[in-house]
C-alpha cells in the first residue's frame, strides 16, 4: 500500500507542531536559567556572596564624575574610621557609590575614579555602562544586575546623589521589613507627563501614557527599595525591559508588570525636613 500523500494542511500542522515544540524547549530552558539564578521563590541562591550569611542590604548611591565633594559629604555621615566600610559589612550593609565609565574610556575621568576607589574601596563601577544623565534608566538595569551578581542581600536600595541620607534610620527601616518578599518600597507618587520638547522632564514617548497624560504610581527616584527577587528579575530580564526617559518611571513600569507589593512610606519622601525622615534634600 502506497503511503498517503501529505496535503498542504498536513504539512502546515507538522511545521506548527515543530515550532511549538521548539518554543516549549526554549521556555523550559529559560525557567531552568531563572531557577539557577535564584529568581523563582524558594529557589534563591547566594550568587556572588563571599559569605553564607545573607546581607541585609546593598545600598547604591548614584554618583557622577564631578561629584567628589558630594561623595565626601556622604562619607562624612557614616565613616568614623579607616575600617568603616568593613564594619558596615559586618553589620550586613554594603554601601557603594555607583558610576559607569567615561564615553572616552580610560581617560582622566575614569582614572580619577579608579584612583579614588583604590583609596576608599567604596565604588561599584559599572564597566559596561556609559555614564550620562540621560542614561539613568539603563544605569538602573546595570546597578541592580551588578549588585545582585556581587552580593546576596534581602534588599537592594537606590539612593540619589542629591540627597542627605540618615544611614542609621535607613538600616532600622530595612530591619523592620526583614522576611518580607516581593516588595517595592518608596515615596509613591504620580504626576503629569511632560509632552513639550525642551521642557524639563520631557518624555519622548508621552503618547503611551494616555489622553490624560498622567504617570502611573511609582516610587520617587531619590530613594527606593527592591527585595532580592525583584533585583534578580531585572538581572535576568534586563535585555527585554522597556526604558523611558526617567529612571523612576522605568523602574515603576517594570514593577507594574509583576506581582509587586507596594509600600508607600512618608519617611522615604526626601524634603527639607529631617524629622522622622530617612532622607532629606541636600
Amino acid at each position: 500500500m502506497r503511503p498517503k500523500a501529505l496535503t498542504v494542511e498536513d504539512k502546515l500542522m507538522v511545521l506548527g507542531c515543530k515550532d511549538l515544540e521548539r518554543r516549549i524547549v526554549e521556555t523550559e530552558m529559560e525557567i531552568t536559567l531563572a531557577k539557577s539564578q535564584g529568581f523563582l521563590k524558594n529557589q534563591l541562591t547566594e550568587s556572588g556572596s563571599s559569605s553564607s550569611k545573607k546581607l541585609l542590604a546593598v545600598i547604591g548611591i548614584y554618583t557622577g564624575f564631578g561629584s567628589r565633594s558630594k561623595r565626601n559629604a556622604f562619607r562624612g555621615s557614616w565613616m568614623t574610621g579607616v575600617d568603616s566600610v568593613k564594619k558596615l559589612e559586618e553589620r550586613g550593609i554594603v554601601i557603594r557609590f555607583v558610576i559607569g565609565r567615561s564615553p572616552n574610556r580610560g581617560d582622566s575621568l575614569d582614572r580619577n575614579i579608579d584612583e579614588e576607589n583604590n583609596m576608599k574601596n567604596d565604588f561599584l563601577i559599572l564597566d559596561d555602562h556609559e555614564e550620562a544623565d540621560e542614561e539613568s534608566s539603563k544605569k538602573a538595569k546595570f546597578f541592580f544586575s551588578s549588585a545582585i551578581q556581587n552580593w546576596d542581600a534581602e534588599f537592594y536600595v537606590k539612593v540619589d546623589k542629591d540627597i542627605q541620607l540618615d544611614l542609621e534610620e535607613l538600616i532600622e527601616f530595612l530591619d523592620s521589613l526583614r522576611g518580607q518578599d516581593s516588595l517595592y518600597v518608596g515615596c509613591m507618587k504620580s504626576g503629569e507627563v511632560v509632552s513639550e520638547v525642551g521642557k524639563r522632564w520631557y518624555e519622548p514617548e508621552w503618547w503611551k501614557f494616555g489622553d490624560e497624560k498622567s504617570y502611573f504610581r511609582h516610587a520617587a527616584g531619590s530613594l527606593y527599595i527592591l527585595t532580592r527577587n525583584f533585583a534578580q528579575y531585572i538581572n535576568i530580564n534586563s535585555a527585554s525591559l522597556k526604558t523611558y526617559a526617567h529612571e523612576d518611571i522605568s523602574v515603576g513600569s517594570w514593577m507594574m508588570g509583576i506581582r509587586a507589593n507596594y509600600i508607600d512610606d512618608n519617611r522615604l519622601c526626601c524634603s527639607s525636613s529631617t524629622q522622622d525622615k530617612v532622607c532629606s534634600l541636600a
